[in-house]
Order: structure tokens, then sequence, then C-alpha cells
């Protein structure tokens, strides 16, 4: 998108995103961050980070300029595409969302969970990184991707080029999974621990000789 800025009488076209799958994930948690500070400094960081207008300049914009810039923005935003998109590419490697997510192990969920407490904004690269793994086998719409194993860290880096489109897409989908499941484990693990009660009051009594003939 294009956007022309007059300044002393002379007019020059920068430009703007096209999309807001244009914005990486790295990009969004930068802009997600300045929520927290002033209005102005957000604006002038917005503009920086989705634009090629140069700083000094930005500054130099007159509140009329600024308004204008950040309402293409929004308008941007909300039209994203919504679309869970579950195969992506990064640096020519196919990644591929957790097929199942009902099949999610007890560790990888664990390691999400931490992930979730310890901040969603400045760990999603983090929890991307679980969820995007990289595809082994593919046949059309059907795909295998890589076992799990808590080694995350180079992952996680390349999970900052993702579009904050397909992140929040992601997140959305993700977010009803848990609302669901959360309703199933509790019960779950109540079961598992009532169980697990009993098989050992059933060991504690066979070693004590209580049923023996």
């Amino acid at each position: 998108m294009k956007v022309n800025i007059k300044k002393e009488g002379k007019k020059k076209t920068y430009n703007l995103i096209n999309s807001w799958s244009d914005v990486t994930l790295e990009k969004w948690i930068s802009l997600i961050d300045l929520e927290a500070g002033s209005k102005t400094k957000e604006a002038e960081e917005t503009i920086a980070t989705l634009s090629d207008i140069p700083r000094k300049l930005i500054k130099e914009l007159s509140i009329r300029d600024v308004a204008i810039i950040m309402k293409k923005l929004a308008e941007l935003q909300s039209r994203q595409d919504t679309v869970l998109t579950k195969v992506i590419e990064i640096d020519g490697i196919e990644y591929g969302m957790h097929p199942n997510l009902d099949d999610i192990t007890l560790g990888e969920y664990a390691d999400i969970e931490t992930f979730i407490k310890g901040g969603l904004e400045k760990n999603m690269p983090e929890l991307m990184s679980v969820l995007f793994r990289p595809v082994i086998e593919r046949k059309n719409e059907v795909y295998t991707i890589a076992a799990y194993d808590g080694d995350i860290t180079i992952r996680a880096e390349t999970m900052k080029k993702m579009s904050a489109e397909q992140v929040q897409s992601t997140l959305f989908f993700f977010y009803n999974f848990v609302i669901g499941f959360s309703k199933i484990m509790p019960s779950f693990l109540i079961e598992q621990t009532q169980e697990k009660v009993k098989q050992l009051q059933t060991e504690t009594l066979q070693n004590a000789g209580v049923g023996s003939a």
C-alpha cells in the first residue's frame, strides 16, 4: 500500500504493508509490547515497523497524517484472513501444525502450559514451535510431522518469521481446543489418580498378607 507524504512543498511516496499477512510474528510481538506504553510512542513504532517511512519523518508528521496512516493499518488488520493454514513454508521448509491435537503428548502439553503461564505474548514463538514441526511425509492434505523432542530453541527463532495472520488463526483454533480439552482433563486426572490409589492399596494389602490363604 502506498502513502503520499508532503513535506516542504515536495511530495514523496512511501510503502505501507499490503496486508496483515506481511506482518511477521516477530513484528507483531513488538507491536503487542507497545500497547502498555504511551499512545504517541505506540503510533510512532507501529508506523516505523509496518512501513518504510524514515523514523525522523514519522516524528515530523502531523497528528492528522498519523491518524490516517493508523486507520489504514487498522483496516488491513480487520481484513486479515482467519482461515487456519495447517502447513506453512518458511525458508523453503514445510512446517505442519500438529495433525491431531487430541493425540498431543503429556510432554508437549506440559511445555505449552509452561509457555502460556510464562506469558503468551513473549512465548508465542516457543508455542508455535511446539505446535508446528517439520513435515517429514505428505500426500495431498495428509501429512506427518517430526516427533517432539523438546528441543525447540532453533525452531522458535524460525517461527518468528511466521505471519501474524497465521499465528492468530492458530491461536484461535488452539484456544477452542483447550476450552474443550480442559473440560475433559480434570476428570481424566481424577480417574487416573483414583485408579492409582486403588492399585497402591491393593499392592499394600497383598504385601501385608491380607487376603492370602
